[in-house]
C-alpha cells in the first residue's frame, strides 16, 4: 500500500452505532463517531461488509457482493430530504440502546424506505437534484444493479423464500423472461434500486467526510458469496452448481484444534474455468466496486485463493473434504492488470496457512494480520508474539469481531496464561487488559494498529459482536451515546502519538 505511515484505527460496523430508530446507520452518529477519531488522532476506521445482509443478519452472508444494506439508511435523512414526516417514524420499535431486534427492525425499516419511494415517485414531489441522482446512479450501477433489484423483486414475489425454491421460469430465466420479469415487476425492481441509491449516496458523503479529516475507511469482504444471493442467481454458469442450480461442491474449512469436524459453511464454489475464460470479469467488478466506496479492502479467508477446502454438497460435517488449487496468481494479475499494480488490500490470513499461501501473498505485497489474542500460547514463541514480527508489513489487531472482547477473553483464560499476558504487556490492573493490548498493539512495528472499540471501553463478552459457529444474538451489539468522551479521545491520542502514530 502505498501510505507508509505508522497508523491506528478502530473496528467498529456502523450498526454498532448510537441511534434512536434500533440500529446505527449513516446519520449524525457515524458523523459524530468520525469527529472523535479525528480527536483522537486515529486515521483508520475498519468496518465489516457494507452488503445487504440474508440469513442470520451476518455482514458475511448476503443477497449481493454489490449491493449496500438498506438498513444502514437514516431515518433523519429521509425526513430531511422530505422524503417521510414525523408521523412516519413515530412507530419504530426500537426498545434497546444496546442491541439490535433485528425481527422488529427490518419490517420497520422496510416500511419507512417503501413510504419513502412512494413520496419520491409522486408528481409533485420536486427534489430535482435527487430525481438526476438517482437517475445516473442507475445508469453508471447498472452491471450489478438490474440484476440485484431484479432478483429482489422476484424474491419479494416468491414470499422471501430462496431462489432455489422458486418456480423455473423465476429460477433459471432466459435474457426474454428476464425482460418480461422487469416489465411485470418495473414498481418493486425500482424500489430496490431506489433504496441503494440512497444508501450510496448517504454512504459516499460520509466517507468523504473521513477523508477530509485523514480518515481512511477499511472494509471487508468474504471470499465466498452466499447461495441465495444475486450473484449466483444471475451468474449460475460461474458457480459449481448441478442442473437445477443446486451447489454440486461447498465451501468449508477442515477440522483442526478448535473443532474436530470442521466448519461448513455451505456457500457455493466458484468454477474457476469458467471466471477464466471471462477474464475474471466478475471478480474484477467486485473489487473495483469495493475499492471506489472503501479507501482499505480487507478479504477474508485468503488462504482459499491459494487452496479451498470442498465438501460434497449434503455432507453434515466438513470431515470428508479436501483442498483444491484455486488459481490465486492468474486472478490478481488479472486485477493488478485492470485496477493498477498496488492495490489497497489486507489479506485475512487466520487459520490454516501454508508457506504456498504465505508466498501468494507476499508476491502481490498484500500485508497480513497479527491477532494479539492468537499470541499467548504455552511457549510465548507465537509469530503473534510482537517482538517475533519479522516486518511491519502486517495490521496488528488486539481481536477481530469473530474474537470475544479482550476483557471476555482474558477473563476465560486459565491462570497461568493470565499471567503470561499480565507480564507481556506490563499490566498491573486486570481491570485494565483492554487498554495494556491496546498499547501493545500500538507499539508493535506493525504498519497498521487497530482494536474493536469494545476495547478500548473495557466491555466484557457481553459486548461480543459474534461467536462464530453460532446462529442468534449475533452482529447486535452497539455503544450507547455517551460512551465517547472527550477525554478518552485525549488518552487514545497522548498514547497514539507516544507510538509514533499518526
Amino acid at each position: 500500500m502505498k501510505d507508509k505511515r505508522r497508523l491506528s484505527g478502530i473496528l467498529l460496523h456502523p450498526t454498532s452505532l448510537p441511534s434512536p430508530y434500533g440500529i446505527g446507520d449513516l446519520g449524525e452518529a457515524a458523523y459524530k463517531f468520525v469527529d472523535f477519531l479525528a480527536t483522537a488522532g486515529q486515521h483508520l476506521w475498519q468496518i465489516l461488509p457494507l452488503t445487504h445482509t440474508g440469513y442470520g443478519d451476518s455482514p458475511y452472508q448476503s443477497f449481493s457482493a454489490f449491493a449496500g444494506q438498506p438498513l444502514l439508511i437514516s431515518p433523519s435523512g429521509l425526513k430531511r430530504l422530505g422524503l417521510v414526516g414525523d408521523k412516519d417514524l413515530e412507530g419504530c420499535p426500537a426498545s434497546d440502546d444496546e442491541r439490535v431486534d433485528y425481527g422488529t427492525l427490518i419490517p420497520w425499516k422496510q416500511h419507512i424506505l417503501e413510504a419513502a419511494y412512494r413520496e419520491f415517485c409522486r408528481d409533485d414531489y420536486d427534489n430535482q437534484k435527487l430525481k438526476e441522482g438517482f437517475s445516473r446512479f442507475v445508469q453508471e450501477q447498472g452491471c450489478w444493479l438490474n440484476d440485484y433489484a431484479l432478483f429482489m423483486a422476484c424474491k419479494e414475489r416468491n414470499e422471501g423464500r430462496s431462489w432455489l425454491e422458486w418456480e423455473d421460469q423465476y429460477r433459471n430465466p432466459t435474457e426474454d423472461i428476464k425482460d418480461r420479469l422487469r416489465g411485470r415487476l418495473a414498481q418493486t425492481i425500482g424500489f430496490y434500486q431506489f433504496t441503494q441509491f440512497l444508501f450510496f449516496d448517504e454512504w459516499m458523503r460520509l466517507k468523504e467526510y473521513a477523508n477530509q479529516k485523514d480518515i481512511r475507511i477499511i472494509g471487508d469482504i468474504p471470499i465466498f458469496v452466499s447461495m441465495d444471493s444475486a450473484d449466483v442467481w444471475a451468474s449460475q454458469h460461474l458457480f459449481q452448481l448441478d442442473s437445477n442450480g443446486y451447489p454440486l461442491k461447498v465451501a468449508g474449512v477442515p477440522p483442526d484444534y478448535f473443532s474436530a469436524t470442521g466448519q461448513l459453511w455451505g456457500n457455493p464454489l466458484y468454477a474457476w474455468d469458467a471466471h477464466k475464460e471471462e477474464g475474471f470479469a466478475w471478480w474484477i467488478s467486485r473489487i473495483r466496486h469495493q475499492l471506489d466506496v472503501l479507501d482499505i479492502l480487507r478479504i477474508d479467508h485468503f488462504r482459499g485463493f491459494e487452496a479451498y477446502w470442498s465438501v460434497e454438497y449434503g455432507e453434515k460435517t466438513a470431515i470428508n473434504g479436501q483442498w483444491v488449487q484455486a488459481p490465486g496468481y492468474e486472478l490478481f494479475n488479472a486485477i493488478q492488470n485492470a485496477l493498477g499494480d498496488d492495490l489497497p488490500i489486507i489479506a485475512e490470513d487466520l487459520g490454516i496457512i501454508t508457506d504456498e499461501v504465505n508466498a501468494l501473498r507476499e508476491h502481490f505485497h498484500f500485508p497480513g494480520m497479527k491477532v494479539l489474542q492468537f499470541a499467548f500460547d504455552s511457549t510465548l514463541e507465537s509469530s503473534y508474539l510482537p517482538h517475533q514480527f519479522t516486518s511491519p508489513d502486517c495490521v496488528c489487531y488486539t481481536g477481530t469481531h469473530d474474537n470475544d472482547t479482550t476483557s471476555g477473553w482474558y477473563q476465560h483464560l486459565p491462570a497461568d496464561c493470565q499471567e503470561k499476558v499480565r507480564r507481556y504487556t506490563c499490566c498491573k490492573d486486570a481491570s485494565q487488559i483492554g487498554r495494556c493490548l491496546i498499547r501493545t498493539c500500538l507499539g508493535s512495528i506493525a504498519r497498521y494498529s487497530i482494536f474493536p472499540l469494545q476495547d478500548l471501553l473495557g466491555y466484557g463478552s457481553t459486548a461480543r459482536m459474534n461467536i462464530p459457529g453460532t446462529a442468534s444474538d449475533n452482529w447486535s451489539w452497539r455503544f450507547k451515546k455517551d460512551a465517547l468522551s472527550p477525554s478518552l479521545a485525549e488518552e487514545l491520542k497522548e498514547l497514539t502519538l507516544l507510538y509514533g502514530r499518526g
